[in-house]
């Protein structure tokens, strides 16, 4: 809230404000995925069977395991998962996704440590700020101040501040120097997800960037409305 505007409204009696919070469910998964430039458009048709933790339906549902998809079908819209009431979609029940038991009128909210360790772990998400890096490489410019510049304007659509920019730089050159001394490390950080790796880019470099861009999934700016 700017101090002019709260000056021209104090009483928000023309709306010069809103409550911020965190993005729905479907909306948080469906905006990485547009980000790093995976999210499949196609309207209709069945529904989807996205990444989900191995054995979970056998661990819970006693049988009758998740046949998962493969191709674009993973990364159509969240508006089309397969949903099983008793067992729905870890990720999405993690932000709050309804159960659809009953009808919803009001989403409850809610923000936990849970959510962030979602969007630094869960498969779709690393995968997406890995496909994300490759775009960022491809067309962010040549230097590193460029691109983590690119890739912040991308998914919050503003220029980093200076601290900012400050802080992800230093944040890309720790992980690019760890990353080159454990090559290995970043190839299996980089081969999460079924999306073709780009094998024209140096896997190091590629697992720094990615380690920068799922920080920047996972900011407060790109995940909250404001």
């Amino acid at each position: 809230m700017s101090p002019d505007l709260l000056a021209k409204d104090p009483d928000n009696r023309l709306l010069a404000r809103g409550p911020s919070m965190r993005l729905s469910a479907d909306m948080v998964r469906d905006q990485a995925l547009a980000i790093a430039g995976l999210l499949v458009n196609k309207i209709g048709g069945p529904s989807a069977k996205p990444y989900q933790p191995d054995g979970l339906w056998n661990e819970i549902g006693g049988g009758g395991g998740y046949v998962q998809d493969h191709g674009d079908n993973l990364y159509r819209r969240s508006l089309y998962t397969f949903w099983r009431r008793t067992i729905p979609p870890p990720s999405m029940a993690n932000f709050d996704a309804s159960a659809r038991e009953y009808h919803i009128v009001r989403p409850v909210i809610t923000n936990t440590p849970l959510q962030a360790l979602d969007l630094m772990n869960d498969v779709a998400y690393v995968e997406a700020a890995r496909v994300f890096a490759q775009r960022v490489i491809k067309e962010g410019g040549k230097t590193a101040p460029e691109r983590i510049a690119y890739a912040f304007r991308v998914a919050t659509a503003r220029l980093p501040k200076p601290a900012e920019s400050a802080i992800l730089l230093d944040a890309f050159r720790q992980n690019l120097d760890q990353f080159k001394s454990k090559p290995d490390a970043a190839l299996k950080y980089v081969s999460y997800g079924e999306y073709p790796r780009d094998a024209s880019v140096d896997v190091s470099e590629l697992a720094a960037y990615t380690s920068v861009t799922c920080l920047i999934l996972n900011l407060n700016e790109t995940v909250m409305k404001e």
